[in-house]
């Protein structure tokens, strides 16, 4: 068995010091992704239940905050790529959960909006969501809660436009 060399200032080997980047678990997107995963974990066997994707749950609960929306809004608003919106878009409609009509301005584009079944799916969802919403609070904190929320809304609007043009869209 070999013994495998580790910098005594670091305690890292030595491999790991050839890229100077701070160490992996204290990356923001990493941490970002696991308190995600974290919260969403919490969530998931509410939306089988109920036959819901996470993504088709995020479609349902950005359309039930408006009247109707055009479907690239809706891709940004929901943060997807338009390929998986489109499935997306088409599974939730076969369920009779959402309604497409043509746009009356440019016929070429469609709107969506939840139709009263994808109402009725969510009121039925939303008892469990808030108790989620409820326990997740009593373990965090309200207070710790809000500042969190708004902590991430400030990061958010301090890196708008900080140079990127990378327009990939979460998917999960």
């Amino acid at each position: 068995m070999t013994k495998k060399s580790v910098d005594p200032a670091n305690g890292h080997p030595p491999a790991a010091r050839q890229v100077p980047m701070r160490d992996f678990s204290r990356s923001l997107p990493m941490s970002l992704l696991r308190a995600r995963e974290a919260v969403m974990r919490q969530f998931r066997p509410s939306l089988r239940e109920h036959g819901l994707t996470e993504q088709q749950w995020r479609i349902l609960r950005a359309l039930a905050a408006i009247e109707a929306v055009e479907v690239t809004e809706l891709a940004r608003t929901a943060f997807l790529l338009g390929p998986s919106l489109s499935r997306i878009l088409r599974d939730l409609e076969a369920r009779n959960l959402i309604e497409r009509k043509t746009a009356k301005a440019d016929q070429r584009r469609s709107m969506v909006s939840i139709s009263k079944e994808g109402l009725k799916l969510m009121a039925s969802v939303a008892p469990t969501s808030e108790a989620i919403y409820a326990e997740i609070t009593r373990r965090f904190g309200a207070r710790k809660l809000a500042e969190l929320q708004e902590m991430l809304g400030e990061l958010e609007r301090s890196l708008a436009g900080l140079g990127s043009t990378d327009d990939t869209l979460a998917e999960g």
